[in-house]
Order: C-alpha cells, then sequence, then structure tokens
C-alpha cells in the first residue's frame, strides 16, 4: 500500500488521544486504505498486541450481524476485556450501523479505547453526532488523489510507468484521481466502465437508498446538468427552468433537496459567490464542481472545449486538500475564479487554459483591482518559466499542484 501522507500527518496528529477520527470522503477515495494504513502503524509498535485491535469493515457480510448497534456495542465491549492494554477501533463505513452514534460515544466512555471511523456522507457528523461527541472528534476529510499523488500511483501501472509529466497531466484530466484506477488495463473502454460503475454505485447506495429518492429519472438529470455545467454560474433556479422546459414536473424545493444529497454523498460542491469590495457572501448564483473527474466523464464523455471548467475544477480540489476555504470572487462587473481562505491568510487565483494577446488583460486585470497585499496568481498550461507582474504570480499548473 502506498501512504499517503497527507492524510497520515493529519492522523498521527491524533492518535492515542481521547478525540475520535472520523475519515470522510466519497466511496472509493481512499479511506478504507488510509484506516489500513493507520491499524498497521499502530500494530508495528512494539508494545501492541494483535488482540489490542479491534477491525470491521461493514462493506463486507462477514460483519451483517454487528449492523445491530447493541450486538456492535457488546462485541467491542468484549474484545477491550480481552486486550492487553489500550483497544484500538478502526470501523469503516460506520453510517451502515443504524444509531451507530450511541456505540461510538458509549465506548469512548466505558472503554479505554482509541477510535479510528470512516464514513461516506456529510451528514455523519450533524446532527446526533454533533451533540453527542461535541469537542471529542476531529474530522479528516479525504479527496481523490492529488496530481502529486496520482503520480506515484502512476509507477505501480507497468501501462503508465513511462509516461512523461504532459501525458500523466492529460490522464489525470480524462480519468481523474480515484486510486483504483491505477490497478485497471490502461485503455478508455476498461478505465470508464470501472468509473461508471463507481458512479452508478455512489449514486444508488448514498444518494437514492440513503435519501428515499422516489424520481430517480430527476435526480440523474440534475447530476448531468451539474456535471455539464462545472464552473459556470448558475443558481438552482436555472436548473429548475432548464427541467420545466424540458416539461419535468417539478419544485424548486425538490431540486434544492437533490442538489443536498448530492453534496452530502461528496458527489459534487457547491462553492458561493463573494463581493471583493462588499466583503460579503452572495446568495445567488454559484458555482458547482464535482468531487473526481474520472466520473464526470464515465457519465457523459470527455470533450476538450471543456478545458477550462476541468482546469478550474482541478485546482478547487486542489485548494480544499491544502486546508482552503474557497469562494467565487466577485470584483465588479469581473469575476476572480477563487478566494481561497485560513486563518488570516487569502490567496486569490485566476485559471486559463493559455494565455494570449487576446485573454492576458482579462485573466490579469480583475486582480490588480484588488486592493490589498494578498497572493495573486495566474494559473495556466502555458509551459514558461513562472514570472511576477505588478505583483501577480503567473505559474503553469502543473507546478502549482506539485508545489510544497
Amino acid at each position: 500500500m502506498i501512504k499517503r501522507e497527507l492524510y497520515m500527518n493529519q492522523i498521527r496528529d491524533f492518535m492515542d488521544k481521547p478525540i475520535v477520527k472520523v475519515l470522510t470522503g466519497m466511496r472509493r477515495c481512499g479511506k478504507s486504505v488510509i484506516l489500513e494504513l493507520a491499524k498497521e502503524e499502530i500494530l508495528s509498535r512494539d508494545d501492541i498486541e494483535e488482540n489490542q485491535i479491534f477491525s470491521v469493515n461493514f462493506e463486507s457480510l462477514q460483519y451483517e450481524d454487528l449492523k445491530d448497534y447493541k450486538i456492535l456495542y457488546k462485541t467491542i465491549i468484549d474484545a477491550a476485556k480481552l486486550a492487553k492494554g489500550r483497544l484500538y477501533l478502526f470501523i469503516d463505513e460506520i453510517q451502515e450501523v443504524d444509531s451507530w452514534e450511541r456505540v461510538i460515544n458509549s465506548v469512548r466512555v466505558d472503554c479505554n479505547c482509541d477510535i479510528y471511523i470512516t464514513g461516506s456522507n456529510a451528514k455523519l457528523l450533524s446532527g446526533e453526532l454533533a451533540t453527542l461527541l461535541a469537542g471529542r472528534y476531529v474530522e479528516i476529510r479525504v479527496y481523490p488523489l492529488s496530481f502529486a499523488e496520482y503520480l506515484v500511483f502512476a509507477q505501480t501501472n507497468e501501462d503508465e510507468a513511462s509516461l512523461t509529466r504532459e501525458q500523466h497531466f492529460s490522464n489525470y484530466l480524462r480519468y481523474g484521481g480515484l486510486p483504483g484506477i491505477h490497478e485497471m488495463k490502461w485503455d478508455d473502454q476498461a478505465l470508464f466502465r470501472y468509473l461508471n460503475d463507481i458512479f452508478n454505485s455512489v449514486l444508488l447506495k448514498d444518494v437514492v437508498k440513503r435519501n428515499n429518492i422516489r424520481d430517480i429519472g430527476l435526480l440523474e438529470k440534475i447530476v448531468l446538468y451539474l456535471m455539464d455545467n462545472i464552473g459556470n454560474t448558475f443558481s438552482a433556479k436555472t436548473i429548475f427552468d432548464f427541467l420545466k422546459n424540458q416539461g419535468r414536473k417539478l419544485s424548486i424545493e425538490t431540486v434544492y433537496t437533490y442538489i443536498k444529497v448530492l453534496e452530502s454523498a461528496f458527489l459534487i460542491y457547491k462553492v458561493p459567490r463573494y463581493d471583493i469590495k462588499g466583503k460579503r457572501i452572495l446568495e445567488t448564483l454559484e458555482k458547482y464542481y464535482v468531487s473526481d473527474l474520472g466520473l464526470r466523464h464515465a457519465t457523459m464523455g470527455y470533450r476538450d472545449n471543456d478545458i477550462s471548467g476541468l482546469l478550474e475544477n482541478i485546482i478547487f480540489l486542489e485548494l480544499l486538500r491544502r486546508g482552503w476555504t474557497v469562494n467565487i470572487g466577485k470584483q465588479g462587473a469581473y469575476e476572480v475564479d477563487f478566494i481561497a481562505t485560513q486563518t488570516n491568510e487569502k490567496h486569490y487565483i485566476q485559471v486559463c487554459y493559455v494565455l494570449t494577446e487576446d485573454n492576458t488583460q482579462r485573466e490579469f486585470g480583475p486582480l490588480e483591482m484588488i486592493e490589498d497585499n494578498y497572493n495573486k496568481t495566474v494559473v495556466s498550461t502555458d509551459s514558461l518559466i513562472s514570472f511576477n507582474s505588478k505583483g501577480i504570480w503567473q505559474k503553469n499548473i502543473t507546478r502549482f499542484l506539485l508545489e510544497e
């Protein structure tokens, strides 16, 4: 297994602390492997024995009986009694257990244990869990592979190992960053079939089944609209009007509901606009991005003329991985693709395919108008060396993605 140090470093900060470690993210993004890596790291200690490890993966029928929360609780307590020292608890896809929050809170109180859990739904940390474990858990959000991670994983597939960095980036744009693609035969048919199966699994398990969606056809149309318009500014009302014009009978509330459940399954991300001059979040005309471009292309095909939105999508996810809060910027009549905020820092970023005489002012102009001294960067696929003009950096996208 390849260690994903971005996440292992976060986990290590809380190992053996009285904090529940909660790994969240869409299915197949690598949570299970990271959980296994944490388990192996603890087992490698000289003072840890096998009976101190309690590990369950609820995607396996082997643990079907433990989906009864009372049985799960009793089984954990029995394991804690047999353990010679602290019990290390690893539970994968915990949301498969009804009332799992009560189990985790109880074992945290009733035995000497260190708890690690994963889940594929953003609602995992809302409601009762937030109340029961307030101040006693930390969320570690797991994303598909960054480009830096992608390059490492690509070396494990003999069809990819000899490719250039530019070829890898082209494939990253086309097939996305789910770790499992590097175990596949490296051709369109095999990869897109694998990705399409994952998309259908997430849609059925984490959206339709978990939220009792009745109109699956409508849900699919909304997903396709969102995927077809990544990087474009629009609202739920725009989707409502589009579908209504197609003859669909629906309400605006249904559109909002379906978008929210898609967000909860980590399939899409909504990015609100921020008025830079007025310093406030705007309530209309947001943008949407997908969690993995490979899923988009497996569903609706890869199109070269979508390149600007695809590049934005990649930069958006990279900013999230690096811990930034991201908004779309409004600067008067102009737009700044991303305002990334972290504590007291800001970073303004424009993304474009290639800089030309016709678009250079359009990309640099909005950044030049911002009257503060935070970092400002234009990211493009141009291969020239990074340079700074009027306090604004221009960087090649692969170099930007591989920066520390």
